[in-house]
């Protein structure tokens, strides 16, 4: 089959058993907690594989089966799970494979909410975690130890766009016998596929691009049929962040536009990058392929395309100057996340206090501005930037 046509056919038809729902186009919800059975050896059988079938929608529901199967054909994975939030997702993946006395490398600068599983929360049940430059893969081998289990890339990250070497590090972990996970949400099923590099686990903010309506936290883990039952038995239906049937059919319908939402994107980024690049009011520009990116050639080889996160360093002498430059803003949005039809605008000047703002101490610069691009033409995001830069 035709690869453009197998991204159509996962998109729109995929897992949709359209005789068994009376013809339905569009996939049913099935808006139920709890499912009957005629007798006890059907109930028997049911349970035997709950992720398979359908015994209580905690387990599996028919709607959210329908998207996991989508989402598991999208990385190229054998199976995957669907979560009430990324930071569900991230935790259960981890959670399932590591217990007391082991030890976890992570790359510096992951998902804020990864982080504090790694660096708050695990250490209280003895799990320890070396965080690691992962632009260079030698820092993963030096930091591996025999109690290590599991290496967590983010690539690129969401907020300074380090890529890593998803080959070098899935070959150092086999090497090894360690579980890798990859947090995709950056570049989409689209335009990366860790698991072709030889990743185990790739995991995804589906609130991002593959909804992409601004409608629905969600979460993904994808990965092969072993690693996912393991997840599922363990954390995934002990924890319960489940995605609820509705939330779902909504993410289906997302994905239904994935391909144009995220072509539309890459083009107008371009042209937003572009304008970005030469203005001298702006110190940085951040994105793979920015002009001076010292992994450009990583990003060629293992990115297939532009996603709609950049973030840029604005000429502010103060905090001032940037909440000047934000509040004159009007295509962009001021708001966390990304990844959606519309535009936005997170400074990390928000996170900040005017007394320690200047501090080395802080890991990211004050005049950092974190751009997601939506579907607004180009020139309408490009002139209000420069209208907002005018005001430094």
């Amino acid at each position: 089959m035709d690869p453009e046509y197998d991204l159509h056919y996962i998109l729109n038809h995929l897992g949709e058993e359209r005789e068994r729902h009376r013809g339905a186009v569009a996939p049913p919800v099935y808006q139920t907690s709890n499912f009957c059975f005629d007798d006890v050896p059907a109930m028997r059988l049911a349970l035997a594989d709950e992720l398979k079938s359908s015994f209580y929608t905690r387990g599996n529901n028919p709607t959210v089966e329908t998207l996991r199967r989508k989402l598991a054909a999208l990385e190229g994975a054998e199976d995957a799970l669907a979560f009430s939030s990324g930071s569900g997702a991230v935790s259960a993946a981890v959670i399932a494979f590591v217990s007391q006395g082991d030890h976890v490398v992570c790359v510096n600068r992951p998902y804020s909410w990864t982080r504090v599983l790694l660096r708050d929360m695990l250490p209280r049940f003895g799990v320890s975690t070396t965080f690691v430059d992962g632009t260079d893969s030698r820092n993963f081998a030096d930091a591996i130890t025999e109690k290590t289990r599991m290496i967590v890339v983010e690539s690129p990250n969401s907020m300074t766009f380090e890529q890593q070497d998803l080959r070098a590090v899935a070959d150092l972990a086999k090497a090894h016998g360690l579980i890798t996970l990859c947090d995709n949400s950056w570049a989409s099923p689209l335009h990366q596929s860790p698991i072709a590099c030889g990743i185990d686990l790739v995991v995804h903010s589906a609130t991002k691009y593959l909804n992409g309506h601004s409608d629905v936290v969600a979460g993904a883990v994808c990965g092969g049929h072993q690693l996912i039952q393991q997840i599922f038995r363990g954390p995934f239906m002990t924890l319960g962040a489940v995605l609820s049937p509705h939330d779902a059919w909504l993410m289906i319908r997302g994905l239904r536009t994935l391909e144009v939402r995220m072509a539309r994107i890459a083009q107008t980024t371009a042209e937003v990058a572009a304008f970005l690049a030469g203005h001298p009011k702006i110190r940085q520009l951040l994105m793979p392929g920015a002009p001076g990116d010292p992994q450009a050639e990583l990003g060629a080889r293992q990115l297939k395309g532009q996603s709609g996160l950049l973030s840029i360093r604005v000429a502010a002498d103060d905090l001032a100057a940037v909440d000047r430059f934000c509040a004159s803003l009007e295509c962009f949005l001021l708001a966390c996340s990304w990844g959606s039809y519309e535009s936005l605008a997170f400074p990390v000047a928000c996170l900040m206090k005017e007394e320690s703002y200047r501090s080395t101490a802080n890991p990211l610069p004050y005049d950092l501005i974190r751009l997601s691009i939506g579907l607004e033409p180009a020139s309408a995001l490009i002139a209000d930037l420069e209208s907002s830069l005018a005001q430094l």
